[in-house]
């Protein structure tokens, strides 16, 4: 049984379905302190050539406040004008009007940042057939007194799982001798060079899953899920 956590990231790249389609079953690690600056509500689209970061404003936004506390600010102003720039950005790609329903009916929602990145990550891969299942991590029983790789090793056992795989920045947090000392095997997901036809050249790397979608069809998507090595 193999297993992948990961924080709910805002419409993250490539490399992080690559790494839910890669596993069995895939924890959203939600109940984890709000690290600001980083991927929970924010994620990098193609704009004029270039990557612009397109950011949703949360409310009450703390490190000292768990992903799933946190709310997204129901302004709908700043919700629609995230959707004229993707409309902007992408209006004219080949895919456009096969996903800009899906994306606008997420980011309308009035939640948590936690639960609109997992209606996303849900809706996408009943869009891109991934049939991995998702769990939320605030909703396993697991033990509440253990940190860091304890804890991912706690909630693995929990699941049934022999073998743990995390994105390749992981590398420099966890060891594959702690892991196998608990009887389960570590990998890292490395998402290969890959390239797709955007409007021009040069190809821009590692945007949001949303470029990936707006240029690609459903079964050229699913080739790239499969353009990843485990080390």
């Amino acid at each position: 049984m193999k297993i992948g956590i990961m924080q709910p990231y805002f419409f993250p790249y490539l490399g992080y379905w690559q790494l839910i389609a890669a596993v069995d079953k895939y924890v959203v690690y939600d109940d984890v302190k709000y690290i600001k600056g980083g991927w929970i509500n924010r994620n990098n689209i193609l704009l004029n050539g270039k990557a612009h970061l397109m950011t949703i404003q949360l409310d009450k936004s703390s490190p000292n406040r768990m992903i799933n506390e946190i709310m997204v600010r129901n302004d709908l102003v700043e919700k629609n004008k995230i959707i004229r720039t993707l409309e902007h950005a992408y209006s004219k790609a080949p895919f456009y009007n096969l996903v800009v329903d899906m994306l606008k009916e997420i980011l309308m929602l009035d939640t948590t940042i936690s639960l609109m990145n997992y209606e996303a990550i849900i809706r996408i891969c009943e869009y891109l057939d991934i049939g991995t299942e998702i769990i939320i991590s605030s909703q396993i029983d697991k033990d509440e007194s253990i940190h860091a790789d304890q804890r991912v090793i706690d909630i693995v056992k929990r699941l049934g799982g022999t073998e743990y795989i995390n994105a390749i920045g992981g590398r420099e947090l966890y060891n594959k001798q702690e892991f196998a000392a608990e009887g389960i095997t570590l990998s890292f997901l490395q998402k290969n060079q890959v390239e797709y036809k955007q409007f021009r050249e040069p190809f821009i790397d590692n945007l949001s899953i949303i470029d990936v979608l707006m240029f690609n069809g459903i079964e050229d998507t699913k080739k790239l899920l499969s353009e990843c090595t485990l080390v």
